[in-house]
């Protein structure tokens, strides 16, 4: 089963632009969901992830924070183990 890789974001948001980079360096497919596209998007967001800032990010429908939990994730090496572990499920 693939990993499952979601993020609630904003085309103007630097932050989101450098999680969907990091994403992408690890070959991670994912849903970008643009909060300003639907009115209900961001209270989604904040309901299921407890974060207001964008992005949010879920792996597998568990979030994990935004760009600064998942690069602190990667410095540390444990996103790799993250990604392969949720893709094992």
């Amino acid at each position: 089963m693939a990993v499952r890789v979601k993020i609630y974001s904003m085309p103007s948001c630097g932050y989101c632009s450098a999680a969907r980079r990091l994403l992408a360096t690890k070959g991670v497919e994912f849903e970008d969901i643009d909060i300003r596209q639907q009115p209900g998007l961001r209270q989604e967001m904040e309901q299921l992830s407890g974060g207001q800032t964008v992005p949010q990010i879920f792996i597998n429908d568990s979030p994990v924070g935004g760009y600064d939990d998942i690069a602190a994730l990667d410095v540390n090496g444990e996103l790799d183990k993250v990604l392969a572990e949720q893709a094992g499920n």
